[in-house]
């Protein structure tokens, strides 16, 4: 697990990061905000720690990701909807990854379901080159990104803007107003991604064998961390410095 805040107090915190599942920290996320300067808390469910009633105050709401579905009936998940809504309403720039990006999909009415594909390994997305995509990804239309899902939001939010997709998942990223809603994980590290390789879960061997175009074995993951852990920081700096631009204090 990362670790697990740099600051006690949510009256001093400028960026709250909700996190479902122990071995689903902030990774890189973490590392940026430390970097930068700035004060932010993490609250973990799995570990025992309850998400607050309210957003308020904060400049930035971060959600992470996890192995849960956004649909399953977990009273925290529906927290973090609430949260997500509430910080829309108070103009707080909401960024989800993965499991994040899929409760942010559903708290503004979009809907999640499994697609036909899982998605796990580094893989290539391409944003759509429009003006809100190349505010959030730069000009360089492809990019690899770590995947660990199999569902998606396959339907978006009213209002919300599509920014990017991949041949096994339409729907990779959307915009609705200050918000960034991603499928992929930009937050990975290395540490991350050794943490899962450990326990993949007990599927994983077989959908390797089931879906070798979107689902890579261990030694394919480990090679491509090599080649674009570095590209994928790169990515997630330009990704975070946009989400912290649309904070209003």
């Amino acid at each position: 697990m990362q670790s697990t805040s740099n600051d006690n107090d949510n009256d001093n915190a400028d960026v709250l990061v909700l996190q479902h599942l122990n071995e689903d920290g902030p990774g890189y996320l973490g590392q940026w905000l430390d970097e930068q300067g700035l004060r932010w808390q993490v609250l973990c469910t799995e570990a025992g720690d309850a998400y607050p009633a309210s957003v308020a105050g904060f400049k930035g709401l971060a959600v992470l990701g996890g192995a849960w579905s956004a649909n399953d009936d977990r009273p925290s998940l529906r927290q973090a909807e609430a949260l997500i809504r509430e910080a829309d309403a108070l103009g707080i720039p909401v960024i989800g990854h993965c499991l994040g990006g899929q409760l942010m999909a559903r708290a503004f009415g979009g809907r999640v379901e499994t697609l036909t594909q899982p998605e796990i390994g580094w893989l290539p997305i391409r944003h759509n080159g429009s003006e809100t995509a190349r505010a959030w990804f730069g000009d360089a239309a492809e990019a690899t990104v770590y995947q660990w899902h199999h569902d998606s939001f396959v339907e978006l939010p009213p209002g919300a803007e599509l920014l990017a997709g991949s041949p096994a998942c339409a729907h990779q990223a959307f915009a609705l107003r200050q918000h960034l809603a991603m499928q992929f994980h930009i937050e990975i590290t290395p540490q991350k991604i050794s943490d899962w390789m450990a326990h993949p879960g007990a599927t994983y061997p077989t959908l390797v064998l089931r879906h070798p175009d979107t689902v890579q074995g261990p030694q394919v993951i480990a090679d491509g961390t090599e080649r674009h852990q570095n590209g994928s920081e790169t990515l997630a700096r330009r990704i975070y410095e946009t989400w912290r631009s649309r904070w209003t204090r």
